[in-house]
């Protein structure tokens, strides 16, 4: 961003206050505005740890995506939630997460929820001078907990069914004043090694041309981080030339957790849009100190300028304990900041 280079960003997520987390467990005794309360409460306790930190761009930390009835396939319609998990025992893992079943045609008459969460965001943190951004998933990534039926054969067909409902919720997003519009397509990046990128890239750029040149569209492509494990085959290279032709203003990609390798990528993406260079590893309890950030920084500019920098963590910060991403934010900012000063 050339009016704001080496810019401090975050990806979307930011953990639950615990008190969010018990009320999570007992919804059924709360009223209508007891939730609207806590839902107010939780993002402004997100907006007021990201703006203490000294962020360019805030999110709402999505902190109203706690429950199924609150998330996105709480939106869906023709769909049966997967009621408990497959796999209970044991280490935390992806496989914990079920499919949820097909039962009729897909639709969202109410959206996705996304603009009610931006509009809550921008009134709680529209008067903080920072850049709001608001996160969606991108199609592929929503079809991958839905178990394919005789309707949607595979999991593409579920992707096509999805795409005109995440592209309508882009451009509702628009239309309500979101000039920053993150697409999280996790498993383009988790999956790419094995299938038609150019395909994917054909699924992006669809989903997002209701937004694409109306506002800041990025993406974020990452491994995985459910419960602090990654699920993908963890390098970018497959992924690109054919990801470089994806119509977005920002691409995210994870290093700090990847000790920076494959780093070089950045180059080839900062030819074509801003790329944001993940940082801050969330997957680990080490606390980056500013000079190892400062560090971090120096070495993408070697191979990109500072006007097509931006930084953030690798991921979102949900799976992370409060207390470890608030001062890892913070050292994030001081970081760059220190480094912004040497230009």
């Amino acid at each position: 961003m050339k009016e704001q280079p080496l810019r401090t960003s975050v990806i979307g997520s930011y953990p639950f206050p615990g008190w969010l987390e018990f009320s999570a467990q007992h919804l059924d005794q709360f009223g209508r505005a007891d939730l609207t309360e806590m839902q107010d409460d939780a993002a402004m306790v997100a907006i007021q740890d990201q703006i203490a930190a000294g962020l360019d761009v805030i999110t709402d930390g999505e902190q109203t995506r706690f429950d199924f009835n609150l998330s996105f396939y709480g939106f869906l319609e023709g769909i049966a939630l997967e009621p408990a998990s497959p796999r209970r025992f044991g280490p935390p893992a992806h496989d914990q997460r079920g499919k949820h079943e097909i039962i009729g045609e897909l639709k969202a008459p109410r959206g996705l929820g996304a603009v009610e969460e931006f509009q809550r965001l921008k009134r709680l943190a529209g008067g903080s001078g920072k850049r709001l951004k608001v996160s969606v998933p991108g199609p592929y990534t929503l079809s991958g907990r839905l178990a394919p039926n005789a309707q949607y054969a595979d999991r593409y067909a579920i992707t096509e069914a999805l795409l005109p409902l995440v592209r309508q919720e882009i451009a509702d997003l628009v239309e309500a004043g979101a000039e920053e519009i993150c697409v999280d397509e996790p498993s383009m990046s988790c999956y790419g090694f094995r299938e038609d990128t150019r395909r994917f890239v054909d699924i992006f750029n669809r989903t997002v041309e209701s937004g694409y040149g109306r506002a800041r569209i990025c993406t974020h492509l990452c491994f995985g981080n459910f419960k602090g494990h990654p699920v993908g085959y963890r390098k970018y290279a497959p992924l690109f030339p054919a990801f470089l032709d994806l119509h977005c203003d920002e691409v995210h990609v994870e290093m700090a957790n990847r000790e920076y390798a494959e780093l070089e990528i950045i180059g080839e993406i900062a030819k074509r849009t801003d790329v944001a260079v993940g940082v801050i590893d969330v997957k680990s309890y080490y606390i980056e100190t500013p000079d190892n950030v400062a560090d971090a920084v120096r070495a993408c500019l070697k191979h990109a300028p500072a006007d097509r920098l931006v930084f953030a963590p690798d991921c979102g910060l949900s799976q992370t304990a409060r207390w470890a991403a608030k001062q890892k934010l913070a050292n994030m900012v001081a970081g760059v900041a220190k480094v912004r000063g040497e230009l």
